[in-house]
């Protein structure tokens, strides 16, 4: 096996088991190894300390996997590591109001670069590291011999692969091809969902506690669903007897889908609008025209990339706050989220504070939001902790 080694001092994070070694911590690599291999990591002093993927056209050389020098990655272990992760989520599957899971969250569950999502009966799969791509065949084995799945749908086109050298992938895996539209339940609500071109892996199952949470505070409001995709905090608002919701999004695809939706839940189409427009210039065009609402939902896409877009990012969720702030009167509820990994809970309270003394708001933060427990965030890998959220209520 390959061997890398460290530079003096450099083994400090791998030891507190943080999954990523970056290529300016290697002193030596002894032997040739292709993008995707298992290699062992060493310290300056020659110690054993880990084994990971190797990638020299990552930025995140190797990304560790297992600290036990006596484990073998092979079928053995992938199947112990796939199984580990499904049966921490047990409860969570034999819930009869919910079918839509993630059950493998890549680092979290040893497993780095692989998602796993379960919608119904398919599983939607993104594989986001060479390591995890030269191990496709493995993973699907023992996915399929655990779950059964009618099939398993490939959504590799995440931007994260061209950070790994390698092409994104959409495509049948295994079994049984999704219909263009499959329907999922989650907190008793039925949404139509698209694997093969619908965002992300087909469905946002990271904010399912939060549309529960925000839908208490929803009966008989007008509620402004911003970012809205297939209708997760409309339906929600919905289901917990909102008076009108209006829905907005740039995505044509996600405001039929949302469409087909409300009639699938028998919700008043009447009591629905929705926008096919982008958010910032409906939220300016709802100022000029002095419409508000009693809450604001905005849960837009990932503004922060990478901690080097953190400045842009935060003047774009500034902007966006300040914007959705002007829709709300006294008593309002704004609902305001991040996904970018790289903007943490502190600085996003303060982009939010910086947002209401520019709408001339004055604010108090009432919940605070998170990703829910098929998300786990390991506490040696902090950056899986990527959601957040406000519930901000103007004084």
């Amino acid at each position: 096996m390959v061997e890398i080694k460290l530079k003096k001092g450099k083994e400090k994070a791998v030891l507190q088991r943080h999954p990523w070694v970056f290529s300016g911590a290697l002193e030596k690599i002894i032997g040739t190894p292709e993008n995707g291999d298992v290699v062992k990591v060493c310290s300056a002093n020659n110690e054993f300390l880990a084994y990971g993927y190797y990638n020299d056209q990552s930025r995140v050389a190797v990304r560790l996997l297992e600290w036990d020098e006596n484990q073998q990655i092979d079928m053995a272990w992938y199947e112990q590591k796939i199984n580990k992760a499904i049966e921490s989520r047990a409860h969570l599957l034999n819930n009869k109001d919910t079918n839509a899971y993630r059950l493998i969250f890549s680092e979290a569950d040893f497993l780095p670069g692989l998602i796993v999502d379960k919608y119904a009966d398919f599983l939607s799969v993104q594989i986001l590291s060479t390591g995890i791509e030269k191990a496709k065949s493995t993973i699907i084995d023992v996915l399929v011999k655990a779950l059964q799945p009618k099939g398993i749908f490939d959504r590799s086109d995440a931007t994260a692969r061209t950070h790994e050298g390698i092409t994104a992938e959409n495509g049948l895996l295994w079994g049984e091809a999704p219909a263009a539209f499959i329907a999922v339940k989650e907190n008793g609500i039925t949404y139509h969902i698209n694997i093969a071109e619908g965002q992300k892996s087909g469905f946002y199952c990271d904010q399912r506690d939060n549309r529960l949470l925000l839908a208490e505070y929803t009966n008989g409001k007008n509620v402004l669903d911003c970012f809205s995709y297939s209708g997760g905090f409309s339906l929600n608002a919905f289901k917990k007897g909102a008076k009108q919701v209006t829905s907005v999004d740039s995505s044509a695809l996600a405001i039929e889908t949302l469409k087909q939706n409300i009639e699938l839940n028998k919700f008043d189409a009447k009591n629905h609008i929705a926008i096919q427009a982008d958010v910032n210039k409906q939220l300016r065009t709802f100022n000029e025209e002095g419409k508000k609402f009693d809450i604001v939902v905005l849960d837009p896409p990932k503004y922060a990339p990478s901690r080097s877009a953190l400045d842009r990012a935060a003047r774009a969720y500034k902007d966006l706050n300040r914007r959705g702030l002007m829709l709300l009167e006294s008593g309002g509820l704004l609902a305001t989220f991040s996904c970018s990994g790289a903007v943490d809970i502190e600085t996003f309270k303060q982009i939010i504070a910086w947002a209401a003394l520019d709408a001339g708001k004055e604010v108090q933060v009432i919940k605070q939001f998170s990703q829910p427990e098929d998300h786990p965030v390991r506490l040696s890998f902090p950056e899986g902790e990527y959601l957040k959220g406000l519930l901000v209520r103007v004084l």
